[in-house]
């Protein structure tokens, strides 16, 4: 094992030769065959379209019962029992807090006489947000989330300026629950403004003016399970000093929508409010603020579409739509008359995919092709300025400010260089380093390269693999693919410590920009969901295979992992494809795919999954993936460890109890099937530094034992 471990340059550098002997002699452990706690099985049948299906473990989705939470108790003592044994975890987790043990300083932005910016001193369970006045002045600390709670489990959520930046509503997160509360502080004395907001979920918070803001929520549930009121969201407007229980509903009351927000324009002219059904499409409205009882105007309709206003200037409004433009394209349109028979084209479709942002009086239009962005700037007359230029390739983000800002701020980053700021001059198109990390790692030691594989279909797919020079690729390299495929959300390229560390180590890091996705608009997108989202396990797959055929690593060398949805994806392919991998991650995942849209905010999800009870032939296809449902008995399953947060609110955890019952209820041979259930997070965001280092190292810690025991 020793021999193997160095010809395959599963090593650190040569500085941390303590490190890499204390893992090769640590990886000779062997824990065994596992007795796994039993999960009693109480049979609930459901009639879906004339076809019974079996929920044996239908009671794990009772998140309040002692039974539920003995259960936790007895799987995380089994798990934490077999992970304490892998010795090479405590060596892995010392080197995370070394290499995460640098400063990192987030993009400034200015709100009214400051310049505020979050920074972190290294291990900090929570970013702390600091502000001055000026360059020559020193910072100060304006809010500092590790306060909030002595566990670092409550975190800083979200935050909005008043126009001016006298006031700041800021919202925390508690134990990583969807759930926030909302405070109000006088930015100058720091002074508490009116009463705490309760049960505010999914939404943004907009100042109109001094005297309030928009808010959204729904009525809170008693437990997971959805009900008529619990599943309405709705746009409340809460007036400063005045209780919460007299804040007015402003929309949503009378038509059912998952999700609405309300934004004010910058000139504080218009109310704008985006309502949608599903994750996907929405319709838009706009009020004129300033004038006494104006009625709502309506400028999309029908949900065919994903619109938003982006800016105006006086009645001139400018809206980014992907309506007949999957890649996206910016229109214009007057405030009185905003329908779409009125639109203009200001900045037109092309074959890339548009984001666009705004600042210092300019809008920055940002392509990402492939695995490079690439940025434009653009005048308010639509003429086109200039390309912005920066150094290397990978994912550029930000460009937005003030109006009046002539220096706006950009990020930079890769799969292997940690994120620098630079400060960019609007007028000359000059960029300058801001800030760049102090960091332990050496970019130049690594390859990161792309390559386009094809899937089961024939559709070309970007693949990123991540490794250490020099490398021989023997087939017996340690490697990680990772995917989400869904939302129509993008995988871009950014630095991670946890990633990093693996890469030391010798491992091959992997990313599929699979469909479902949103990497080539609106098609690629459409291409992964409802009746097609078995391309998003073909790609995933197929990725697995490319790997496979050239020589990067073996099936007995590969783990897959995702979260989320990205969760459903390994756990769908693992499934479909138990020999095709050596260990499987699935984290949060939704893996129930009948029931998915009875709990929290699934319903939500019907755009990309559809549901059981949509028809016959949509339940059945749905059967035919759904994790849970497609265990079977005598499969050797990969060596797998389910994850998810006890406090997950978004993706119940009840979603990764059935699939692991299921899992050791069916497994055949030794590969072991464990959960580690964290008690104090939810589905990811806010969680504590310390705990994702802790998550980390057992991770890799089970990959490395399960692969080369």
């Amino acid at each position: 094992t020793k021999f193997r471990l160095l010809k395959f340059n599963y090593v650190y550098f040569m500085k941390k030769i303590i490190f890499c002997i204390t893992i090769l002699l640590s990886l000779n452990i062997s824990i065994g065959q596992i007795t796994y706690p039993k999960t009693e099985k109480k049979i609930v049948t459901d009639d879906y379209h004339g076809t019974t299906i079996d929920d044996p473990f239908r009671w794990l989705e009772d998140d309040k019962s002692t039974e539920v939470s003995n259960w936790i108790k007895s799987q995380n003592e089994l798990t934490f029992s077999y992970l304490n044994n892998i010795s090479e975890i405590d060596t892995i987790k010392k080197r995370l807090q070394e290499l995460w043990n640098y400063e990192k300083t987030g993009t400034p932005f200015v709100e009214g006489k400051y310049t505020y910016f979050y920074k972190n001193d290294g291990l900090q369970n929570q970013y702390v947000l600091y502000r001055k006045k000026n360059i020559n002045e020193t910072e100060e600390i304006f809010l500092d989330p590790n306060t909030f709670s002595i566990d670092g489990t409550t975190s800083l959520a979200g935050i909005s300026f008043s126009n001016d930046g006298s006031l700041v509503a800021y919202s925390i997160s508690e134990g990583g629950s969807d759930w926030r509360k909302v405070i109000v502080m006088d930015v100058e004395t720091k002074n508490i403004i009116g009463d705490t907001l309760f049960d505010i979920k999914f939404s943004g918070i907009s100042w109109n003016g001094n005297k309030g803001f928009y808010y959204s929520s729904y009525d809170k549930p008693e437990n997971s399970v959805l009900s008529d009121k619990t599943d309405r969201h709705k746009l409340y407007y809460h007036k400063l000093n005045s209780p919460q229980k007299q804040d007015k509903i402003i929309f949503g009351d009378k038509q059912k929508f998952r999700y609405v927000s309300g934004s004010v324009t910058k000139d504080q002219n218009y109310l704008i409010i985006s309502a949608s059904k599903e994750t996907s499409g929405n319709n838009l409205y706009i009020k004129n603020l300033k004038k006494f009882k104006s009625k709502l105007i309506q400028i999309t309709s029908n949900f065919e579409s994903s619109s938003y206003v982006i800016h105006n200037i006086g009645s001139k409004l400018f809206i980014s739509t992907n309506l007949n433009s999957p890649n996206k394209k910016i229109i214009t349109t007057n405030a009185k008359k905003p329908n779409t028979e009125n639109w203009i084209d200001f900045i037109p479709e092309t074959q890339n995919v548009l984001n666009i942002s705004k600042g210092g009086g300019y809008f920055f239009a940002s392509y990402f092709i492939d695995a490079n962005s690439k940025i434009l700037q653009y005048n308010y007359e639509g003429e086109l300025i200039r390309e912005v230029k920066f150094a290397g390739k990978g994912n550029v983000s930000g460009f937005s400010g003030k109006e009046n800002q002539k220096e706006i701020f950009y990020n930079f980053s890769n799969y292997i260089t940690p994120r620098s700021s630079f400060k960019y001059d609007v007028e000359t198109g000059k960029s300058v380093l801001y800030w760049s990390p102090k960091i332990d790692f050496k970019s130049g030691d690594y390859v990161s390269e792309q390559h386009f594989y094809s899937s089961k279909d024939g559709t070309k797919v970007p693949l990123n693999i991540m490794y250490k020079k020099g490398i021989e690729l023997n087939e017996k390299n340690p490697t990680i693919l990772y995917g989400y495929g869904g939302f129509n959300i993008s995988i871009k390229p950014s630095f991670s410590v946890i990633n990093a560390v693996w890469l030391e180590m010798g491992g091959i890091y992997a990313v599929a920009n699979i469909r479902g996705g949103g990497e080539y608009g609106k098609e690629w997108h459409d291409a992964g969901t409802k009746m097609k989202k078995q391309n998003v396990f073909d790609d995933f797959i197929s990725a697995a295979e490319f790997l496979i055929d050239k020589k990067y690593t073996s099936q007995e060398y590969l783990a897959i992992s995702g979260r989320s949805n990205g969760g459903l994806l390994v756990g769908a392919c693992m499934t479909q494809r138990p020999e095709l991998f050596k260990v499987a991650l699935p984290a949060v995942g939704v893996l129930d795919m009948l029931r998915y849209h009875t709990f929290t905010s699934g319903a939500g999800w019907a755009y990309d999954y559809g549901t059981s009870e949509q028809s016959k032939e949509m339940f059945n296809y749905l059967l035919n993936y759904s994790p849970v449902h497609n265990v079977k008995d005598g499969i050797e399953y990969p060596a797998t460890l389910v994850l998810t947060g006890e406090k997950d609110d978004r993706v119940v955890p009840a979603h990764s109890y059935k699939f692991a019952a299921q899992l050791q209820d069916k497994q055949k041979g030794n590969n072991p099937t464990l959960i580690r259930i964290e008690t104090s997070a939810g589905h990811g965001a806010g969680t504590p530094i310390s705990k994702r280092i802790d998550e980390a190292a057992d991770i890799m810690g089970f990959i490395l034992h399960n692969m080369f025991k």
